[in-house]
């Protein structure tokens, strides 16, 4: 079944919100084995949606809209779908109590202009809408589906979550799609990619995504199959591949994240971990602290932004700073050995560089970050080049500490 998303908005269109409605769409409907062939977006006039509507009514076999259906002049998602299908409007009075019984329950007066939204398409199916008032709507026609949600991400993705994948589901038929998801860090795709190329070679059916971002690169199998079985076996072969080729940047597998999988290491081995931050600013310890259970292993950290408090709080010699600098590798290893001893625990990352955008120089450009990792018997710091912008920086150097906490906890060279 291939299937099309549109979402709908003029706020979309000039980038004064950024569409994560499709993305987080596509993203269920792919792990589900289905296939999206085209992403739009439309703005708020019912000439440009019909349109749009109707283009994507003729080449796929489902379209999946998103915005557009609250009670305001602007939101005209409805009309074009009526304007479509050549349907009425027809008002649904259980909706309306339902919408009614929301505002109730929050003991707040319903305002009158959300009745339009129990004017729905005549002949719909109806998905409800556990968080606000719009319900979602489903057109069949055609052996074809039009499906339209609301633009409230929270809403979209709970009707999504519990109506509209299911439903989908039971009318899935022939070949299937698995797909495994292979995330590393500490290798650039072009490298990881020559890697792979040079061990692996691909059945028909089969296809292999490199996926980058700031935070590593992810590797997509995707198989085909007559059956669902049969999807997975090809999919998880191609798995069994990489994870041999690829060892040691490999830390997680689907929706794992590198902050769980440090987590669970010093869970699972009863370690403390304490941090040190300078450019990173907190990013680091409110990575690691990001994960339900945090308390469990991490201690604290020690935000040392200023040259003084890497003396007076971690204990970074004056001679250190003077002779090397606050970015350095000297002083990422003693701020590491500081924040180890203050909160006493068994490991303890320290981050310094320039993030820029201004304060770089020939010698120590923008970009520049030195890593110190600290157990309870010695210490050490790694040099990291970053690039450019600072965002980019920042987040890049978390994701190395963490990195380096793995491996050093993992033993892998």
């Amino acid at each position: 079944m291939e299937i099309e998303i549109i979402t709908v908005g003029d706020e979309i269109l000039t980038g004064h919100t950024v569409d994560t409605n499709a993305a987080f769409i596509a993203q269920q409907l792919t792990e589900a084995g289905f296939i999206v062939r085209h992403q739009s977006s439309v703005g708020d006039t019912v000439e440009q949606m019909e349109e749009e509507f109707r283009l994507a009514w003729k080449r796929s076999q489902i379209v999946i809209v998103t915005g557009g259906l609250g009670p305001t002049d602007d939101d005209l998602t409805k009309r074009a779908i009526v304007k479509l299908f050549k349907r009425n409007l027809v008002y649904h009075e259980e909706i309306l109590e339902q919408i009614k019984e929301r505002y109730r329950l929050r003991g707040i007066e319903m305002p009158a202009i959300n009745q339009n939204q129990a004017l729905l398409p005549q002949g719909g199916r109806f998905f409800p809408n556990k968080h606000g008032s719009a319900v979602g709507i489903c057109i069949a026609e055609e052996g074809k589906i039009f499906i339209a949600l609301p633009g409230v991400p929270m809403e979209m993705k709970q009707i999504m979550a519990d109506e509209v994948m299911p439903y989908l589901r039971s009318l899935k038929t022939g070949h299937t799609l698995a797909i495994r998801k292979i995330r590393t860090t500490g290798i650039i795709e072009s490298k990881i990619a020559e890697i792979v190329s040079a061990h692996l070679k691909l059945d028909f059916g089969v296809r292999l995504a490199y996926l980058p971002s700031l935070r590593g690169v992810d590797l997509r199998v995707m198989a085909t199959g007559g059956t669902d079985a049969e999807a997975l076996d090809k999919a998880r072969a191609v798995e069994r591949q990489l994870d041999e080729v690829c060892a040691k940047y490999i830390y997680g597998k689907d929706n794992e994240t590198l902050e769980g999988v440090v987590g669970r290491l010093l869970a699972d081995e009863q370690k403390w971990l304490s941090v040190a931050e300078s450019c990173t600013g907190g990013l680091l310890g409110s990575t690691l602290t990001s994960v339900p259970g945090a308390s469990a292993y991490f201690r604290g950290g020690v935000l040392a932004y200023a040259n003084e408090v890497k003396t007076a709080q971690l204990g970074v010699s004056e001679k250190i700073l003077t002779t090397h600098g606050a970015v350095s590798e000297q002083c990422a290893k003693a701020m590491a050995i500081g924040t180890r001893k203050l909160f006493d625990t068994d490991y303890a990352l320290a981050v310094t560089g320039i993030a820029g955008p201004d304060g770089g120089t020939d010698d120590k450009p923008v970009g520049l970050v030195y890593i110190g990792l600290a157990d309870r018997k010695t210490g050490f710091a790694r040099k990291f080049q970053f690039g450019a912008g600072r965002d980019a920086i920042r987040l890049r150097a978390v994701y190395a500490a963490m990195e380096l906490l793995r491996r050093e906890i993992l033993q892998i060279s």
